[in-house]
């Protein structure tokens, strides 16, 4: 791989070879099982390391690397495959029940939670984070620029961890 790099054609053939049999290995077995093509894959993967070669760090070894992009492109394919997995509501409604007096205290915790914060944050994280606005939406109602809204919501949803840490469990 470092002699690819420094320009050696000859390394980089090599290498290929040896990275295309060793990506074929990893990648057969994980894209079968999850329905993909996995000659696709394979050369996915090497188009990915062809183009990112260049963030190997040298002296650290390369198959973790070839791995993680072969990882990395079986998750992408499987992303554009689109498939979603459909589950009837009946099986599940146990679930997605709530307690009234469980919901009350869970609002209460949060209304609390959000006491910690100035209102100018309160207003940016009940807008994004509770009511689903866009950082545009809330810069327009707020007068102030996305920028500044998503920092906003940065710095006191940081807070707010930090202030959830700093709280000893009780269970």
């Amino acid at each position: 791989m470092e002699q690819s790099l420094q320009g050696d054609f000859c390394a980089y053939e090599q290498l290929l070879v040896l990275l295309t049999v060793a990506v074929r290995n990893v990648v057969r077995g994980r894209a079968r099982a999850a329905g993909l093509d996995p000659e696709d894959v394979v050369q996915e993967v090497l188009l990915a390391l062809h183009l990112k070669r260049n963030t190997w760090v040298t002296g650290t070894p390369v198959a973790p690397w070839v791995a993680a992009i072969a990882r990395n492109k079986i998750v992408d394919s499987l992303r554009r495959r689109g498939t979603r997995i459909e589950v009837p509501l009946d099986d599940v409604i146990e679930t997605l029940w709530i307690d009234e007096a469980e919901s009350e205290g869970q609002a209460h915790d949060l209304e609390r939670a959000l006491g910690r914060l100035n209102e100018r944050q309160r207003d940016v994280v009940r807008a994004v984070s509770l009511e689903g606005r866009t950082a545009q939406e809330v810069a327009t109602r707020l007068q102030m620029t996305e920028g500044a809204v998503r920092v906003t919501l940065h710095r006191s949803l940081r807070a707010l961890a930090a202030a959830f840490r700093a709280v000893p469990n009780e269970d």
